[in-house]
């Protein structure tokens, strides 16, 4: 009988302030407890140093549970800038925690680095997905983006725009797979000039898990970077950069630091020395550059440089054309998964320093998945425009239990010291090898077995529910890949099911074109895919069709039995913080959590019999109809509706539902009295909520809120709050 509730990141931690009070009232009422877990960068910090609790750890257990039914906000993916800069606010508010050595000179600062090593990046989801994906639209978001499509950007179909990525040398090319034999131990070695270095050891692999590896050439990577700023200087088109340095926390910002290098290669080649002494490391941007040659003597002649690059070279797409902030600027401000379907949606453009639109080449190194948003654009020119009032949906089973596939790589991310072999050796046989030279980014990366059959199983329960075509996103080019579409043959062998026009194979591009195709004729599609095009393509699609991706339903079916529910994939929203800041307005829209909790409220009535659960449930879908068809949803503009009249609204419409339901006498009986409360006082709280805004505010923080102060602007309707003691 108990929902937990994460607190996590900027924008969703804001909201929290403001819902998490009215859950909690509302659900008290069935006797289910709402339980909160701090799982926040600053709180993972904190407990990594101090003497705090680590929820992370305790959620982490808590998954493994049947009876867990997890509500999960969308939390920070932490760059090293962004770490520093919560290390740095944590440390003026008192808590003694260490500063972070980017280059450890002793055993103390190495502790210290691999402690905030396991901070960085995607932290918190690897650990809370204990099963896989179900990410889809519900029929009444769907209705209503529909009714009330965003606003279209055309496509030129002469558009210069394009998706480049490696000829070859990439992890594609050089992927090797095996399907392990048995339960065994493994390690990953490296063996070279000086003897053989133990990367990982003890390392447990299990009978019929996939395992693959593959490296990149940094040589050919630097040289591609090379040959498309050229061609975006020759043309003069934007040169944008789309990694996931986040997720992919150890070979993405490598990646990125190679596009610095090439970009500003006379820079580097001149100032080698001072840069070095300064300490400088591109893999953490242009913003790093910048603030380390403030104490430089050579400070005016690398900025006359760099000034110079930026005049002469290809011109760069920019993140905040105002701040002056490129694309380069630091790793974490272009997350693929977003920035990717947010230009293509926009006519395949993004903007220029002076902020005007500008057709753009999208550099994706590696070719892996990089040609599903090369079809887009294909389709696109082919096609025109999408029509989002006419389009279907594209929903998502995703394999992500147990951190499979590349997004579990991280502790098996390396980079070659020297020219030698990376090889994956268990019970004294050489499991796979590569030759790499010096510099190559190499990975290996698993699929658990059980976690493989749970996801085909998953996606053929959705096709079978929906009656949609379905489509298992995999490449027989692709060594894992290869064995896996042998497995899902032989699943779908033992349960008598064949492939045909509604249940197909395809390669990523060829599924992502035929999806296209499903959607542009008005039906619904089903994406079964891996771990990385599950997070790719639940921003894709839903952007595409929806213009956002954080009204989505996202479902996690744990393996052993319990459930997360996830609050939609539109990241934490940093921007809109900036806002609430100057404006105190937050146009964050709470849409996805209340879908979670719709579908938490659901789940636990089914797992517990709690008949007032599933009225609660019923009532809340209800609520959330009206407040799509009524339109609260936060404007971008202030002394308009925002996040926290978007959950007055979404209560008054709970408790009316609440109240005119007859499964439940006592239940209506008491919301009817809420309900006429919140009807008559509707204006009085709705201007409570409007006059607040228009002046700056102070969060007492930004990666560690004040509590009190964050309370008392995100509930700033005296009335409202009073109604709420009430339960």
């Amino acid at each position: 009988m108990k929902i937990t509730y994460t607190l996590t990141d900027e924008s969703p931690a804001l909201a929290t302030y403001s819902f998490l009070p009215i859950i909690r009232a509302f659900l008290k009422k069935a006797d289910i407890e709402v339980e909160s877990s701090d799982i926040s960068l600053s709180a993972r910090v904190m407990a990594s140093f101090l003497d705090f609790k680590d929820e992370l750890a305790y959620l982490g257990e808590l998954v493994q549970k049947p009876e867990a039914n997890l509500i999960k906000t969308p939390n920070i993916s932490a760059s090293i800038p962004q770490l520093k800069a919560t290390i740095k606010e944590l440390q003026e508010k008192g808590f003694k925690i260490p500063s972070y050595p980017d280059n450890p000179s002793n055993k103390e600062e190495e502790e210290i680095k691999a402690k905030y090593q396991k901070v960085l990046g995607s932290a918190v989801n690897p650990v809370l997905r204990a099963g896989n994906s179900d990410r889809r639209c519900t029929k009444a978001v769907k209705e209503y983006a529909k009714k009330n499509p965003y606003r279209v950007v055309e496509f030129n179909k002469d558009s210069k725009s394009r998706i480049s990525y490696m000829a070859s040398g990439d992890f594609f090319d050089n992927e090797k797979a095996v399907l392990i034999k048995d339960n065994c131990e493994a390690r990953i070695e490296f063996v070279g000039s000086t003897g053989i270095q133990i990367l990982k050891d003890k390392w447990k692999l299990e009978k019929d898990e996939v395992l693959d590896s593959t490296f990149m050439s940094v040589e050919k990577l630097f040289k591609f970077y090379e040959e498309q700023i050229q061609v975006c200087k020759d043309e003069n088109i934007l040169l944008s950069l789309h990694l996931k340095a986040t997720m992919m926390k150890v070979s993405d910002p490598i990646i990125f630091g190679y596009a610095i290098k090439a970009y500003f290669k006379d820079l580097f080649l001149e100032f080698k020395d001072e840069l070095e002494s300064l300490g400088v490391s591109v893999n953490n941007g242009v913003a790093e550059l910048l603030s380390k040659i403030e104490s430089s003597s050579l400070k005016d002649k690398i900025l006359n440089k760099y000034n110079e690059i930026l005049k002469n070279s290809a011109p760069l797409s920019m993140v905040n054309s105002d701040k002056g902030i490129s694309n380069l600027h630091v790793p974490s401000d272009v997350i693929v998964d977003a920035s990717m379907p947010a230009m293509l949606k926009n006519g395949a453009r993004l903007w220029d320093k002076n902020g005007k639109e500008q057709d753009t080449n999208a550099l994706i190194p590696d070719k892996t998945y990089a040609t599903i948003y090369e079809a887009v654009i294909e389709d696109l020119r082919k096609n025109g425009t999408l029509n989002p009032s006419k389009l279907g949906s594209v929903s998502n089973v995703g394999l992500m239990a147990k951190k499979a596939q590349e997004y579990g790589s991280h502790d098996k991310t390396f980079v070659a010291p020297e020219d030698g072999e990376f090889r994956i050796i268990a019970n004294g046989e050489v499991l796979i090898s590569h030759s790499v030279k010096k510099g190559d980014i190499y990975r290996a990366n698993e699929a658990k077995n059980d976690a493989v059959l749970n996801w085909i199983d998953l996606g053929l329960e959705r096709a079978e529910l929906s009656g949609a075509k379905a489509i298992f996103w995999l490449d027989e080019k692709r060594p894992s890949n290869k064995i896996m579409i042998d497995i899902v043959k032989d699943r779908l062998a033992s349960k008598g099911i064949s492939l045909s026009d509604k249940l197909k194979i395809l390669a990523p591009k060829e599924a992502c074109l035929e999806s296209l195709g499903e959607i542009r004729a008005g039906r619904d599609c089903i994406s079964i895919t891996g771990n990385v095009l599950r997070d790719y393509l639940t921003d894709l699609f839903p952007i595409l069709e929806l213009g956002t991706s954080a009204k989505m339903l996202s479902i996690v079916p744990m393996l052993n039995g319990g459930a997360m529910f996830e609050t939609g994939a539109g990241g934490s929203a940093p921007k809109q913080v900036e806002q609430l800041i100057s404006e105190n307005h937050l146009r964050w829209d709470s849409l996805g959590e209340f879908l979670a909790l719709q579908a938490s409220l659901e789940f636990l009535s089914q797992k517990t019999h709690n008949k007032k659960a599933k009225i609660l449930a019923t009532s809340l879908d209800y609520a959330i109809g009206k407040y799509l068809d009524n339109n609260k949803a936060p404007s971008r503009k202030t002394k308009e509706d925002d996040n926290r009249t978007s959950h007055f609204y979404v209560a008054m419409y709970f408790a009316k539902s609440l109240s005119e339901q007859n499964e439940d006498k006592n239940l209506a009986e008491f919301f009817s009295e809420i309900s006429k409360e919140l009807e008559s006082n509707e204006e009085k709280i709705y201007k409570e909520y409007i006059d607040a805004q228009g002046v700056a505010v102070n969060l007492g923080g930004y990666y560690k809120l004040d509590d009190d102060k964050c309370n008392a602007i995100m509930r700033p309707s005296k009335t409202f709050n009073e109604i709420l003691e009430k339960f």
